[in-house]
């Protein structure tokens, strides 16, 4: 009888420890957020930017959407890659670009080439599997950079 009550009473403490985390983890530390995950948000904000223009000087519209459109794009496969969930279109953080249509675009031209910035960053220290997109993103912002001027 006194075996069995150390047995119980040793196996309903350790039960009782290993149930004892109050962040509900398991006792593993919590998982680090991919890096490429701010390339997705920026991707976002790129496209959210370049669609406010648009709307805000309609002559620029045919300029201007097939950017946003790949910022888009390029947020959806940066979501895919990192196994996070498709991003949706969000409202633009920034104020919509009101006045010259000239100012709008300098504006934008600035935001693509620190975009083009990141993503290089990104892309130098990216292993060989993830450097193939992160080097199309770059082309392609530096593409948008000449498009805007």
């Amino acid at each position: 009888m006194l075996r069995a009550g150390t047995l119980l009473a040793l196996g309903g403490a350790t039960a009782t420890l290993t149930g004892c985390d109050p962040l509900g983890r398991g006792g593993q530390p919590a998982a680090a957020p991919d890096p490429l995950a701010p390339l997705v948000d920026e991707a976002l904000a790129l496209a959210a930017a370049h669609t406010d223009a648009a709307a805000a000087h309609p002559p620029l519209a045919d300029r201007l959407t097939p950017i946003a459109e790949a910022h888009r794009a390029h947020a959806a496969e940066l979501a895919g890659l990192i196994g996070a969930a498709t991003p949706t279109p969000s409202a633009s953080a920034s104020p919509s670009p009101a006045g010259d249509p000239a100012a709008a675009l300098v504006t934008l031209r600035t935001r693509e080439q620190a975009g083009r910035q990141s993503a290089t960053a990104a892309c130098a220290g990216a292993p060989a599997d993830r450097a193939a997109l992160l080097a199309s993103i770059v082309a392609a912002r530096a593409t948008h950079v000449e498009v805007l001027r």
